[in-house]
């Protein structure tokens, strides 16, 4: 299984997926502040992975403390700087306030045990990332016909997560329980993760695939050679509204106008009960250059702008279903939203 994140004695490693597909190389970390850095240049990146990262990265914020007064100090400080690395990504903040949580619980414990807490904490949310994805992957593939043709966008597989993947994980379990035919791959503009990493994953497990740029999804559609969009997600507002990387909503409207189901996939904790709608969800912009250089290959005049939206928000009445770990949400997102989360 592919796993983007490893804790070893005290260091977290981090597939730097930014060289991927051509190098595979890891990084290892001591210190929180090159853990930010790494999500905010993307060499981990997926929702779920960036949770999961932020995590081990507030263990090691308090690795050579020497008080609880320090401690409190330096997590603090870390909670506030991972924080600002990805604004969009909720699990980022989900898995940064569980940790603070648990810190305080055994606030008036030795410091060495509630370090020992924190990692637990940590090392736990890693291993029930893993365990919803496979479940996330068994609801998925019950929703899919025999012999199916499936569509998506980005990268939502081991690398994104923990581990087996969300959207990406419906297409593995799909593959192993011999429902699908080939799932097609956007390139996912402009840093192709749909190429790169997608490609990169499915080939490891010999799972058919094709590529296709971002803007043949149409044509795709109007073929008829889809039975189901499925997407990931960033942050689902109360209301079913879910962020998605830039150019799902074109994909929902597709969808849509062909009468494809389209399938947002993920688990709960992308989930905000605390944001109402998707126009309050923030979204990221970021550097005009991934648009005119991608991948580090000029592909603008120089003194071209670009507008670079990392994400788009698609309604909830474009989306069929939700998939999480704990079963299919239905439209009023409103009620069944509230149901699993309670």
């Amino acid at each position: 299984m592919i796993q983007p994140v490893r804790w070893s004695d005290g260091v977290l490693e981090l597939l730097d997926q930014t060289l991927l597909p051509n190098r595979e190389v890891w990084l290892s970390l001591v210190r929180w502040e090159d853990v930010a850095d790494a999500i905010r240049r993307l060499a981990v990146r997926g929702a779920p992975a960036i949770g999961i990262a932020a995590a081990y990265a507030l263990v090691l914020a308090l690795g050579d403390v020497r008080d609880h007064q320090e401690a409190d100090q330096r997590l603090s400080e870390a909670s506030r700087g991972l924080s600002q690395a990805r604004p969009t990504a909720v699990n980022l903040f989900w898995a940064i306030g569980r940790m603070n949580e648990v810190w305080n619980a055994h606030a008036g414990q030795a410091l060495p045990d509630a370090q020992a807490a924190l990692l637990a904490e940590a090392a736990r949310i890693h291993d029930e990332d893993v365990e919803g994805n496979l479940r996330i992957g068994a609801h998925g593939a019950e929703l899919l016909p025999a012999g199916c043709s499936l569509l998506t966008i980005c990268n939502t597989g081991g690398l994104a997560t923990g581990g087996y993947g969300t959207a990406l994980g419906v297409v593995r379990s799909a593959w192993e329980r011999g429902k699908l035919e080939v799932t097609y791959l956007c390139e996912t503009r402009p840093l192709l993760q749909g190429a790169r990493l997608n490609a990169w994953e499915l080939l490891k497990d010999r799972i058919p695939y094709r590529l296709l740029v971002d803007g043949a999804a149409g044509a795709l559609l109007r073929a008829g050679k889809v039975h189901a969009v499925l997407v990931g997600a960033d942050r689902i507002a109360a209301n079913g509204d879910t962020a998605n990387k830039i150019g799902s909503y074109t994909l929902a409207c597709l969808a849509s106008r062909h009468g494809v189901p389209f399938y947002v996939v993920a688990p709960l904790s992308t989930v905000d009960k605390d944001t109402p709608s998707g126009d309050r969800i923030p979204i990221e912009e970021r550097d005009a250059h991934e648009v005119l250089a991608p991948l580090g290959c000029p592909a603008a005049p120089e003194g071209t702008d670009a507008w670079n939206p990392a994400f788009d928000v698609t309604p909830a009445e474009l989306i069929t279903a939700i998939i999480t770990e704990w079963g299919v949400l239905r439209p009023p997102y409103e009620t069944s939203i509230a149901e699993a989360l309670a």
